[in-house]
């Protein structure tokens, strides 16, 4: 991958539709993988929808946090369906690093309206976070449809929330530590998930 992006396409001009004239006539510093260069946004969010995973991701933002950037930063990455922002709509987009533009995102003004969404998509509430009665993730069966739901750095899930949940896991944790970032915690449950879920065989180059 090109970290530093591309510049103006060199030769004869594409005629492929993905292909951004912009883009092409300008160069492409966009954060995307090489597969995805000189490609338009529509383009990009197009094809991301015909193999995203089928579980969703769920933050509460009561409180303004940072986390909820790279949580959906990691949401685009382990190509989640969609991010659910509970709570206020405004979100602090610093830790995405524009990949909110990839990423399907949906607010929910209370806890009380995404459980409502999730039970009537169909979607199990998988709530992270190491409170009593929780269990290891890594023991833990995740649907292949559901939602990870996560709190805020600090608190954690609301008591609304924990009270949703059709289940309650926690991350082992070997140190001294209570809890570990938010954003981390979110990273390794989604990825949880993959290593459950998607088949790996040997590793093939990047289209």
């Amino acid at each position: 991958m090109s970290a530093g992006g591309v510049g103006p396409w060199v030769g004869e001009l594409p005629d492929d539709p993905h292909y951004d004239p912009e883009l092409l006539a300008a160069g492409d510093t966009r954060n995307v993988i090489d597969r995805y260069r000189y490609w338009s946004m529509e383009a990009i969010v197009a094809d991301l929808d015909e193999h995203r995973h089928p579980f969703h991701v769920a933050i509460e933002n009561w409180q303004h946090d940072m986390n909820i950037g790279s949580i959906v930063r990691s949401a685009n990455a382990f190509a989640a369906d969609t991010v659910h922002i509970i709570g206020r709509r405004r979100w602090n987009k610093r830790g995405a690093m524009v990949t909110d533009r990839y990423q399907h995102v949906s607010n929910h003004p209370d806890v009380a309206s995404f459980a409502a969404f999730a039970r009537g998509a169909g979607l199990p509430i998988i709530a992270i976070d190491n409170v009593p009665g929780s269990v290891l993730i890594e023991t833990f069966a995740l649907p292949v449809r559901c939602v990870l739901l996560f709190g805020q750095e600090g608190p954690g899930l609301s008591p609304e929330a924990l009270a949703v949940a059709d289940a309650v896991v926690e991350i082992s944790q070997f140190g001294s530590t209570r809890s570990i970032n938010a954003s981390a915690a979110a990273a390794v449950a989604m990825h949880a998930w993959i290593l459950q879920h998607v088949p790996f065989g040997p590793k093939a180059a990047r289209p």
